[in-house]
């Protein structure tokens, strides 16, 4: 097993858990943040640099999953790898993104 393979997993799954909220807003339609807008990941971007920068990180993480190394579905190891790098992703933007959408952002009830 090499670990760097391991490492390109985990970022590929971090593209791609990045990849969700942005293509979702924009294909609902909605502004959302994103590195683009102005001051950068506070301001509002539009729907369609939303649905591009939610593409461009899905072939990003995809290319890192897929093209690294030997990827299996069946290896747990790999399965983590990936996982790991979406769930941090996913609770660093849910922390992030719900100062500005009215999540909690404490981690309480």
């Amino acid at each position: 097993m090499n670990w760097l393979s391991l490492v390109s997993y985990f970022f590929g799954g971090v593209f791609l858990g990045n990849a969700i909220p942005h293509f979702v807003a924009g294909t609902l339609g909605r502004p959302f943040q994103s590195p683009f807008a102005k001051p950068p990941g506070k301001g509002l971007s539009s729907s369609t640099v939303n649905v591009l920068w939610g593409f461009s990180n899905a072939v990003i993480g995809y290319l890192l999953v897929a093209h690294v190394g030997d990827f299996r579905l069946r290896s747990w190891s790999h399965i983590l790898a990936v996982g790991l790098g979406v769930l941090l992703i996913s609770m660093n933007a849910a922390r992030h993104f719900g100062q500005f959408h009215g999540g909690n952002t404490t981690g309480r009830a």
